[in-house]
């Protein structure tokens, strides 16, 4: 392996994100201020700095249901057009500024609809937010629609996704409280997705286990797995004291089904219990398609340099497996392939021969 890489080198890599929520990831600063301007009153705190903590203490409670309940507050003030394109403007040029050169960001347009929006205007208002926030910066924005898993409206949801898929989104997903509410409750949802030909990931394997992998990939058709980090509770230790993969670890590995980990809101949400005990070093190991995601940046403070620091100081990650875990996600895209390979051939591998060379 080669050295470990400097934070200057973590910084300046390209980044590719598959895994970020729009409402997780707001600038506290914005929060505040989109609250002054639409009479959002009930903030905890007025402070940017104060409300960023805060946030951060009430999502890391080992509990995946608490930490959604800190999304009240910054769904409450994305009810208007104004809010979401500059929501997802500034999310555009965050991600920039931190080396992404490709994302594919998340949010539940049924979330916003309080003040009178359509699921149209919604969706219309965050591409445009996004085609603002990449103008003259070097990352490509794609959006995937999320249907509350706790809700009714994912067929409609995957409709909305189905529609609007030559104009920016690029997938359909579900999310939300997990135990409780199994994929297979939204089944008419992914089978219009498979029908249409497009592209679906569901969150699996977060704060339920194997069952709802299981679900995912085999009942409802998932392509990725939001998060999926739960497969470990089935790799056990063999006899001569290597890993042994059960039938369903096995066949996410052979099929090569993305992962789409995110570490420190993996802590956060009691998915694992810390950094070092996160199971990301182990599937890199044994080969899974591993990717490494942010989740929620606000939520969780934190960032894909952050994240990748991270692995550089827990795991010994190096150059060459950061730039495995990008041409990983790169790969994983909902994506037409001849734009991967071009963002893997012309900006992803360029990018890190550059700073090996450094």
């Amino acid at each position: 392996m080669t050295r470990e890489p400097s934070a200057d080198a973590v910084g300046r890599a390209p980044k590719v994100l598959l895994h970020d929520h729009l409402d997780g990831g707001l600038r506290p600063a914005t929060v505040v201020e989109l609250a002054d301007e639409t009479g959002y009153a009930d903030l905890p705190t007025r402070d940017p700095g104060e409300l960023s903590a805060w946030m951060t203490r009430g999502a890391s409670r080992h509990d995946l249901v608490k930490y959604l309940e800190t999304f009240v507050h910054t769904v409450g003030v994305m009810q208007t057009k104004d809010a979401l394109g500059r929501v997802a403007r500034e999310c555009a040029e965050d991600l920039a500024s931190d080396g992404v050169v490709y994302a594919e960001v998340r949010f539940a347009p049924e979330l916003h609809l309080r003040r009178g929006l359509s699921l149209d205007e919604v969706v219309e208002a965050v591409l445009e937010g996004f085609r603002q926030g990449s103008e003259g910066r070097r990352i490509t924005v794609r959006t995937i629609l999320t249907a509350m898993r706790t809700a009714a409206r994912s067929l409609e949801i995957a409709e909305l996704a189905v529609r609007w898929r030559d104009r920016g989104v690029c997938g359909f997903d579900i999310a939300g409280a997990e135990a409780g509410y199994p994929p297979t409750r939204h089944l008419d949802a992914f089978e219009h997705v498979k029908r249409e030909a497009f592209h679906l990931t569901i969150h699996a394997g977060e704060a339920f286990g194997l069952p709802s992998i299981w679900e995912a990939l085999q009942l409802c058709g998932a392509e990725r797995l939001g998060h999926g980090v739960r497969i470990t509770d089935d790799i056990s230790i063999a006899p001569d004291g290597g890993p042994r993969l059960g039938r369903l670890a096995s066949l996410v590995r052979d099929r090569r089904v993305p992962l789409e980990l995110c570490p420190t809101s993996n802590v956060h949400s009691g998915a694992v219990s810390s950094i070092e005990e996160h199971p990301i070093g182990l599937l890199a190991d044994l080969h899974f398609r591993v990717t490494v995601n942010t989740d929620n940046r606000l939520m969780s403070a934190t960032s894909m340099s952050k994240e990748m620091a991270q692995l550089v100081d827990t795991f010994g990650f190096d150059l060459d497996r950061l730039e495995w875990l990008t041409v990983n996600a790169m790969k994983s895209a909902f994506l037409p392939f001849d734009e991967r390979l071009a963002l893997i051939d012309e900006v992803v591998r360029p990018g890190y021969a550059a700073l090996r060379e450094a």
